[in-house]
């Protein structure tokens, strides 16, 4: 982003009309605290012009198609417990931050799957298995880490030993593209044998291809 578009309003806020004037940040002090991940070293850190935090997936949908008509480069971040600047803005850039999308919408024990929003913590998440006597073995360490930062680095853990890692437990997914378009690779039927395997391709993409919003998960007893 230009100095030029950090200081067009109508840009600011059009964005403020998408996802409402609380949630789109511009105060220095509170830039601050997106500006790394828990690596230590300055040299990954970078001060974004903006943050941005929409409440679902139109509202990500939205903010997306905005700024790839203003050419304005994004950077998704969840949790921030990475370890190498992924979830750091380019120059000038704007952050998504997901936190808002922090929704367990279903735990269905009957098929041992989970639907859960890309925002929703480990922590959290863990819990409401746990309360419906399930199992979610992929635990990448640190618990504040949220669900879809987890599949977008394909996370996995010491218990990738025995489990193998976040790629082998997601069924589905509804990722927003760049240009604001909503897909939902895979999904909660076990044959689909038709075509590429768009599902693994946003697994591991590190946020590159598209913004996870929403995950359906396997779970085990």
């Amino acid at each position: 982003m230009t100095d030029d578009q950090r200081s067009d309003e109508s840009f600011v806020e059009r964005l403020k009309s998408i996802v409402g004037e609380a949630y789109v940040i511009t105060e220095a002090e509170r830039l601050a605290d997106y500006s790394h991940d828990e690596y230590a070293l300055e040299d990954l850190t970078q001060i974004p012009a903006m943050v941005v935090l929409p409440g679902n997936s139109e509202e990500v949908s939205g903010v997306l198609h905005l700024c790839s008509e203003a050419k304005v480069s994004v950077t998704p971040r969840g949790g921030g417990t990475g370890l190498c600047g992924g979830c750091v803005a380019s120059p000038g850039g704007v952050i998504i931050g997901l936190e808002r999308l922090n929704e367990v919408m279903e735990v269905d024990t009957d098929n041992m799957l989970a639907r859960v929003s890309a925002g929703v913590r480990l922590e959290d998440f863990y819990r409401a298995v746990e309360s419906a006597g399930l199992f979610f073995p992929p635990h990448p360490g640190d618990e504040s880490a949220m669900i879809g930062g987890v599949i977008a680095t394909n996370a996995g853990g010491a218990r990738a030993v025995k489990f193998g890692v976040i790629r082998n437990f997601v069924r589905g997914l509804e990722v927003v593209l760049p240009d604001g378009r909503i897909i939902h690779p895979g999904g909660k039927t076990m044959k689909d044998s038709s075509g590429y395997s768009l599902l693994h391709l946003f697994i591991g993409s590190e946020g590159t291809l598209g913004i996870i919003t929403e995950a359906v998960l396997n779970l085990m007893p």
